[in-house]
């Protein structure tokens, strides 16, 4: 049977309250959650700012969950009562696109994200974590290690897979070098990450007020971009550039500093459009690339070697009543580094 369940709702541009929702019945596939924490992704903002795109309101966002399973549909088979599980930025795909069965479900032209998306199952508009309870499909929902605590976990699976998906895919490891461009939400968990793979780890970022952090990181180098010499010597010297920041910088200043194949791959979201001079990449065949989160099988290997390596992104948790007051923290970066939200406080 469908079920309410307390949730945190955006009803316009500007206020997120207090509400009930209505999650589906589950069917033989599903997997009923009990969510504990709810990361707060600056996605979440953009979209209940109607920043991207129109929003129908009332919408829950949030996608970043992690919880404990309370029921499970008679043919899952990944899962049973009582396991600590997440669930990221989508819940359900095609299943039979080329981008599907590559285990590259976040490309699929059908995914469904985890908000403001249109439910195949049942054709309402799905509703996220900031809220007590969630029904999603077993082929979509992660296992989170023992070692994992949860609250930390929450923003891995949005965070911690946008800054993995690139590093693994554009092979981050020893021998390689990898510069971070920004050390917030997402920079500090791609330090993090970049640096467990065994490259050697450079963090870029506007003035030295972040350096004794990104050393506590484990970042090799730091170089504060304000300095007018602050490119001096970077010549050729990057495998791997990750910008993470959704502001317009001066991208042919990193293009200069990638070798030969080099790759600056954009995970950050600024809406003004990119600038780059063609001769930045022609001399030395550099490229620019997007990615957008990671695949189900590679956001569980993310998970699991976060586990091993012991890494979790830095975070401030706080209660539902307090989330306006942490958007307004986070598009002023007054956060180090991630809001979470404790669902026991609906």
């Amino acid at each position: 049977m469908s079920k309410e369940t307390k949730a945190w709702a955006a009803t316009s541009p500007q206020k997120i309250e207090a509400s009930t929702i209505t999650r589906r019945a589950p069917d033989d596939q599903d997997i009923a959650i009990n969510i504990k924490f709810a990361g707060i992704c600056h996605s979440d903002i953009h979209t209940v700012r109607s920043e991207w795109k129109e929003v129908e309101y009332p919408l829950v966002v949030g996608h970043e969950i992690a919880g404990i399973v309370s029921a499970v549909g008679k043919n899952v088979t990944k899962f049973k009562v009582g396991d600590r599980v997440g669930v990221g930025c989508m819940v359900n795909s095609c299943r039979e696109c080329d981008n599907c069965k590559d285990g590259e479900e976040q490309y699929c032209a059908d995914m469904v994200g985890t908000y403001n998306a249109k439910d195949p199952k049942d054709g309402t508009i799905t509703q996220g974590g900031y809220s007590q309870y969630v029904v999603v499909d077993q082929a979509f929902v992660l296992n989170i290690p023992a070692n994992l605590p949860l609250d930390k976990a929450a923003p891995l699976l949005c965070a911690g897979i946008t800054v993995f998906s690139p590093l693994n895919h554009w092979k981050a490891g020893p021998g390689k070098r990898v510069g971070v461009i920004g050390l917030g939400g997402l920079g500090h968990v791609g330090v993090k990450i970049a640096k467990a793979l065994g490259a050697e780890v450079t963090v870029f970022s506007q003035t030295d007020s972040k350096k004794e952090l990104a050393m506590q990181f484990g970042a090799d180098a730091y170089i504060a971009t304000g300095d007018p010499k602050a490119f001096d010597g970077l010549d050729r010297k990057f495998d791997i550039i990750l910008n993470t920041v959704s502001a317009k910088i001066p991208l042919d200043k990193y293009l200069s500093s990638l070798r030969r194949d080099g790759s600056l791959v954009q995970v950050g979201a600024p809406s003004d459009p990119l600038q780059i001079t063609p001769f930045s990449l022609l001399p030395q065949r550099i490229g620019i690339h997007g990615t957008l989160i990671g695949g189900i099988a590679e956001t569980q290997k993310m998970l699991d070697f976060c586990a091993k390596k012991q890494i979790f992104p830095e975070i401030e948790v706080v209660s539902a009543s307090y989330i306006n007051e942490a958007y307004d923290r986070v598009v002023k970066s007054q956060v180090k580094f991630r809001f979470v939200i404790d669902v026991s406080t609906m």
